[in-house]
Parts: C-alpha cells; structure tokens; sequence
C-alpha cells in the first residue's frame, strides 16, 4: 500500500481582529469557525453566538485579542430573513427535524396574520427549542434530546423588536404555505421558536424552511465575506487575506469612549484603578494617546475609572503594548 499523502504542518500565528463571514447552509457555527481559522492561520478565535447549519448569513468571527470582546456581540441585537412553511411542526422546528403532525392550513388573510405577529411582539415569554445549544448540567440540550431524553425546556423573557410579513403571496394565492418574515430581536431569541408559535396562533403549525441574519450591531450593514472568497484570497497572498479583517474596536462602537494621558494609560494597562476621570457613569472603551485601545472598563460614580478587561498587544508593531 502506498503511503498516505503528507499534509504540510499548518504554523498559526498570532492574529487580531474580527471577520464578518457570511455562513453558508450545512456548517455548524464551529465548523465554519475552524475552517476560517485555517486559511486565516489564526491561533485563536470563537465565534459570537451559533447559528444553526441551516442557517446563513451574518457570523462575526473574533481572533486573538478580540475574542476578549465576542461576548458583548453575542448579546447584541440582531435582523433575520425567515422563510415559515405552515402546516407542520416538526421536533427541531425546522426543515432539518423529523415531521411531528400534519394539520390543515386555512384561508387567512393579511390582517389575521399581522394579528398573530403583534402577539409575538415586545416583551416576550418564549420555550426554546429542545434541539438547541442551551447547556443543561453541562452538556447541550441537542445532545439530551438526541440520546431520547425527555427535555423540558422552561420560557423565558426575550425582547422582538419587530416580527412583520414580507410576502405571503404563495399562501393568498392557493399556492405553497409559505410566509416569509423578517425578525429583528435580543439576545437569546430563536426564530425557530418564534415560527412554531406564530404556526400555533394561526392553528395549523409551522416550522422554518429558510433562515438568513442579516446583521448584528454594531454591524448594521456589513460588507461580509464567504469561505469561497476568503479561499481565493489566501491562494493569492496573506496581505490580501489580512485586508478582510476589521480591527477589534470596530466591535466597541457602541461603548463611549475615554482618551488617557500616556500616563494614565501605563496605568490603566497594568490594571489600576484611575480617580478623577471625566464623564458618564456606565461601561466604556478606553484609548491611550496615540489612539490604541487599551481596554474596557466602568467609571463609577465616583468618577474612578476600574478596568474590566485589558487587552495584550505584541510589541513593536501594529499595537505596541505601553510600557509596564
């Protein structure tokens, strides 16, 4: 038998900032996070917040230092494309679970359903899926309801600023039962969720078919990249590569913003705490002199400045460290 091909070692290096990548169908979050992480040769990286392998569209990816940040875009605010198809509920509440039940879908008009939509608006009690990325114990839910487990899955308050109608023109026509629906929420909303309620008000059922987000603040209109593209860059150069990536404050455009003294930088970036810093008492994003971000942190009322988190940058290029 002849020997195996050898695969050249691949060398990670370290590497800053965040990649907007647009997911395609069938890759888990973290599957589509590695594979990024491999062209890329990041050492390090997490994504911020899964979405299903159904699912496409928005993913940002943090490497290096700005992973230190992915946690403030998983609990941002976020807009999806959903296509439902009424009539049948499935264990998952999408097209990828097994059928559960069948049911008639009756002849609904536009008022009838902005209706059911209003009652899924605002301030909300929803039960996720029992097939979803929620631990219990440990160990995800998917993986309890997969092994045949019981899985009760208690509501919880979730925030939908906006559930409309896009077009239900297959279903007014007597064709296809399909709605499609734009969705713009908080944290921890699951349009499957949303779909198989909005079935269940209607009286017929419904699952997702089709499920595209189309932004996360502070990406409000993101120019996003698909491992396709991402593949032909890295075939040319490195540099090319690099270019798609967006610095790590580009995520903190909602913090405000504190400027120190190269003094009070130094500080700052050894962890202590600064008195006497101006401005509103909440969360902030804090920069030396030259412009570098240097952390988060709270100013409280006290008007005393307490880091939160420091980022760690190499020395001497792109984001010299202050001196310690």
């Amino acid at each position: 038998m002849l020997p195996a091909v050898m695969q050249p070692k691949v060398k990670f290096r370290r590497l800053d900032g965040i990649l907007l990548l647009d997911k395609p169908q069938g890759l888990s979050s973290n599957q589509a996070l590695q594979r990024a992480r491999f062209l890329f040769r990041a050492q390090k990286g997490g994504h911020t917040g899964s979405l299903d392998p159904l699912a496409t569209g928005l993913l940002p990816l943090c490497f290096g230092e700005a992973t230190k940040i992915a946690g403030n875009l998983l609990g941002a605010r976020k807009a999806y494309d959903t296509v439902a198809r009424l009539g049948i509920t499935t264990d998952t509440d999408d097209a990828e679970g097994q059928p559960l039940r069948e049911r008639a879908v009756g002849k609904y008009t536009l008022p009838q359903i902005d209706a059911a939509l209003r009652e899924l608006t605002g301030r909300i009690q929803q039960r996720p899926p029992i097939y979803s990325a929620l631990k219990r114990g440990g160990e995800p839910l998917y993986a309890k309801a997969r092994r045949g487990e019981i899985v009760e899955v208690e509501p919880r308050a979730i925030e939908v600023h906006r559930f409309e109608l896009q077009s239900a023109a297959d279903l007014l026509d007597g064709g296809e039962p399909l709605l499609r629906l734009q969705v713009e929420c908080g944290s921890g909303t699951y349009v499957r969720s949303l779909v198989r309620d909005l079935g269940e008000l209607l009286g017929c059922g419904a699952h997702v078919v089709e499920l595209r987000r189309l932004w996360v603040e502070p990406f409000r209109e993101p120019r996003m990249w698909t491992l396709e593209a991402l593949q032909a860059l890295a075939q040319r150069d490195e540099r090319s590569l690099d270019a798609c990536l967006l610095p790590l404050d580009a995520g903190l455009i909602g913090f405000r913003r504190i400027d120190l003294t190269d003094e009070a930088a130094r500080r700052f970036s050894q962890g202590q705490r600064l008195p006497g810093i101006p401005g509103s008492v909440g969360p902030c994003a804090v920069y030396a002199a030259d412009g570098r971000v240097l952390g988060l942190a709270q100013l409280d009322e006290g008007r005393v400045l307490a880091p939160q988190r420091l980022f760690n940058w190499p020395e001497p290029a792109g984001n010299p460290a202050p001196a310690q």
